[in-house]
């Protein structure tokens, strides 16, 4: 997995945040209902944000980092990926996670992104964007190849080369929106050379882009528990907000 159960992202709440948050069932387009976290600032920015989790699917992590986006007049929606498996309801510690993961399709995803990209238009986002960690990540920069007209998509330790099915690597030539990669340099699972050829192929393809690599990190750095990556951390949260800031909403 990515995170732990217990994991928190490494970001200070700001006190004194009007914000309204809520669980959703959404529903995608083949019919598929799946679970949500909303949270919406009273004085929305114009810009929102898709938060796609690593394998775990939804969970307090993800459900606190929508928090901390919408403190800062960001409209996020975590989604969970196990809607066609596993239902909707909330899941225990003892989830297999992975049985679920192996019968997820690259399209059911990209379905699911779009029913969360369309509640966040309905709620009033003008400039939507995707962030997602680790098997979310890979998923963000899909979604810019996915049709849903994405202000930007942000991947934290995503794998971008070749999978079960084409990566974000092979398919630049399709992402119409920029890409921020935010990549670990100790990550055991994502070769450097795998990072250069993402940059080599969004180059190629004309498609703005930052790859940035954290050298020391391991996969999953982005934690409140790895305090010796604090730096990293935070230089990391800064760029996806000005990320946000440059390409979103005015």
């Amino acid at each position: 997995m990515c995170f732990e159960l217990d994991s928190l992202p490494p970001i200070p709440p700001i006190e004194g945040g009007a914000i309204d948050h809520r669980d959703l069932v959404l529903e995608s387009a083949d019919g598929n209902r799946f679970a949500a976290f909303a949270a919406v600032p009273e004085e929305p920015s114009g810009n929102g944000v898709v938060i796609l989790p690593d394998v775990r699917g939804l969970y307090r992590f993800y459900e606190e980092l929508a928090l901390r986006f919408a403190e800062r007049g960001i409209a996020a929606v975590a989604i969970d990926y196990f809607g066609r498996t596993a239902g909707t309801e909330k899941r225990g510690d003892d989830f297999e996670h992975m049985e679920h993961v192996a019968q997820t399709m690259p399209e059911g995803i990209q379905a699911d992104v779009r029913a969360a990209v369309e509640w966040l238009r309905e709620a009033g986002s003008k400039s939507i964007f995707t962030v997602g960690f680790c098997f979310g990540g890979r998923n963000s920069w899909l979604s810019a190849a996915g049709g849903h007209g994405l202000a930007g998509a942000v991947g934290f330790y995503g794998h971008p080369g070749e999978r079960d099915s084409p990566g974000p690597t092979k398919r630049a030539g399709e992402i119409d929106a920029p890409i921020l990669a935010l990549q670990a340099g100790d990550d055991q699972n994502i070769a450097a050379e795998l990072n250069a050829e993402f940059e080599e192929a969004l180059t190629a393809a004309g498609v703005e882009h930052e790859v940035v690599t954290y050298p020391d990190a391991p996969h999953s750095f982005f934690d409140r528990r790895y305090e010796e990556f604090a730096d990293d951390s935070a230089d990391a949260w800064q760029r996806v907000l000005a990320f946000i800031e440059r390409y979103g909403a005015e």
